[in-house]
């Protein structure tokens, strides 16, 4: 950069706010961490800071970067989606709290920060977020989670699902085009309950007694257009009306939805006058309509089912924030802690993709 670019760029700083700070204190401190990287010299994350605990059981302190990074992921937030309490975008900064920059709405007159009225609110140990996004983006388990972000393991399931209470209701609106759809059955799990079971207990694992819609299966059904967008419920029963509750919203007239020809399905689309193809074998589309498979939506459920068996099984209460895990994980082509933190604030891939 000249010295006359310096020079105005100098000059605009006064008219920078506070995210916008933030934002540009951060991206300073990546490069001068990418600088140190190439010249062979400590980051400025490795460096701890001055007065930073090294000892064993000492709580480290967080560098200056994470915390500007958090502070850039609340700034997003706020401005997209405005006041937590009414949706006013009319607002002027109200100090800062735990790492968190915090407002007070024109119109309202309550003071919020970015994680008023999400499951994040509250949460303690702001500087571990961007950690525990981390953890999040490599789908590691509850003990490398807690390892990483120096919690209990107890509070790293906390946690996990307080980042995932967002995410599992980020979902695509409307889907588009051609849409296939499918179900997928996942062995009913008690994991975790020690009481009150319905049938006897048994090991870690297990097959289910038959395959397809039985009591010991829960249904998942996947609906994925070709661009991409994926929504999914778990169905309380295969049904039409359990299609239909899950289906109705994403889909429309509009859209030709590709199916196996499976009783549920087709009374769906047959109600809600949707047009719709029936592939008679998975992988070999009809002659002269190499469009017509649903080849994309089954490679998703081969994906989804080998990407939950690292977890050793899954809780069935649980099974909405794992599906809405993996498909935060399919939304984005590349996924940061950051916008992985501003998912969890709830301000996910989808959601956008419709503002």
């Amino acid at each position: 950069m000249d010295p006359g670019e310096f020079a105005g760029w100098l000059a605009g700083i006064g008219r920078l706010s506070g995210g916008q700070i933030a934002v540009a204190l951060a991206e300073l401190g990546e490069f001068a961490r990418r600088s140190d990287d190439s010249c062979g010299r400590p980051s400025p994350e490795a460096r701890p800071e001055t007065g930073a605990s090294t000892g064993k059981g000492e709580r480290r302190k967080t560098p200056r970067i994470e915390r500007d990074g958090l502070a850039a992921v609340g700034e997003r937030k706020v401005e997209r989606l405005g006041c937590a309490h009414c949706g006013a975008d009319e607002m002027i900064g109200w100090g800062r709290s735990h790492g968190l920059p915090r407002y007070r709405c024109k119109a309202c007159k309550r003071t919020f920060n970015a994680a008023t009225g999400t499951a994040m609110a509250r949460l303690r140990k702001k500087d571990r977020w961007l950690d525990q996004a981390q953890a999040m983006i490599e789908s590691v388990s509850l003990a490398k989670a807690a390892e990483r972000c120096g919690v209990h393991p107890t509070t790293a399931y906390r946690w996990r699902h307080r980042f995932l209470s967002a995410p599992a209701l980020d979902k695509p609106q409307t889907l588009q085009g051609i849409v296939e759809a499918d179900e997928t059955f996942i062995l009913e799990s008690f994991k975790g309950r020690r009481s009150g079971l319905t049938r006897q207990p048994r090991k870690r694992g297990g097959k289910a007694r038959h395959a397809g819609a039985f009591s010991d299966n829960i249904p998942v059904l996947v609906a994925r257009d070709r661009s991409g967008a994926t929504t999914d419920a778990v169905l309380p029963e295969d049904t039409a009306a359990c299609i239909t509750q899950a289906l109705s919203s994403a889909m429309s007239p509009a859209n030709l939805l590709v199916c196996d020809g499976g009783r549920p399905l087709c009374a769906f689309a047959r109600r809600a006058k949707i047009p719709v193809r029936v592939v008679p074998a998975p992988g070999k589309p009809p002659p002269g309509e190499p469009d017509i498979h649903i080849n994309n939506v089954n490679a998703y459920h081969s994906r989804l089912k080998e990407w939950l068996r690292r977890f050793h099984g899954v809780a069935t209460r649980n099974l909405p924030n794992y599906l809405g895990w993996r498909r935060a994980l399919e939304a984005s082509a590349e996924i940061t802690p950051r916008s992985w933190t501003l998912a969890a604030l709830g301000h996910g891939a989808y959601q956008q993709l419709t503002l």
